[in-house]
C-alpha cells in the first residue's frame, strides 16, 4: 500500500510538471505572436484580412509626385505598380528615401485605409532593394524593367 502512495505522488509530480511546462510553452508563444510583424504590399492590404490594430510592415516604391512634406508631417504613396496604399509618417525620414525608390514602413492600417507609420526605413543604394519589396512586385507582375531581377549583389572579379 505504501508503495502505491510514492507512486501516485510521483505520478501527479510529473503531471504537474507537465501541466506548467504547456502552461510556459502557451506564455512564450503568446509573446511571440504579439511580436510578430507580418509584411504586405499595397496589394496584399486589398485582398488579405487584417486585424483591427494589426502592426504590420508595408513595402513596395515611392510613387513619383506624391511626396507632401507638412512640417514633420510626411504624406506619400507606397505602390506595387498594381495597387497603392497612402502613408502618413511623423519623423526625420531616412537620408535615402526617395521618390521611385524602394521602401519599408512599419506602423498600423487606418479604418480609412491610410497607413500610420512609426519608422520608415529606405533602400542602401541604386541596385538594392529589400527582398520582401522585390518578391511583391515580382508576385503583381509590376517589378520595373530598370530594377535588377536577381536578389544577389554583381560580383566583382579580377
Amino acid at each position: 500500500m505504501a508503495g502505491m502512495t510514492r507512486k501516485k505522488r510521483r505520478l501527479t509530480l510529473v503531471g504537474l510538471g507537465m501541466l506548467l511546462l504547456g502552461g510556459a510553452t502557451a506564455l512564450v508563444l503568446t509573446a511571440f505572436q504579439d511580436n510578430i510583424v507580418f509584411f504586405y504590399s499595397p496589394s496584399d492590404l486589398k485582398t488579405k484580412p487584417l486585424k483591427p490594430d494589426q502592426r504590420l510592415r508595408l513595402g513596395g516604391m515611392v510613387e513619383d509626385g506624391s511626396v507632401e512634406r507638412d512640417g514633420q508631417t510626411i504624406r506619400f504613396v507606397v505602390t506595387d505598380y498594381a495597387n497603392t496604399t497612402p502613408v502618413v509618417f511623423s519623423g526625420i525620414l531616412p537620408d535615402l528615401f526617395r521618390e521611385g525608390q524602394g521602401v519599408v514602413t512599419e506602423g498600423r492600417l487606418s479604418p480609412e485605409g491610410v497607413f500610420q507609420a512609426t519608422e520608415v526605413l529606405a533602400k542602401h543604394d541604386e541596385n538594392y532593394m529589400p527582398p520582401e519589396v522585390s518578391d511583391a512586385l515580382k508576385r503583381s507582375g509590376q517589378m520595373p524593367n530598370s530594377m535588377p531581377i536577381s536578389d544577389t549583389a554583381p560580383q566583382t572579379g579580377s
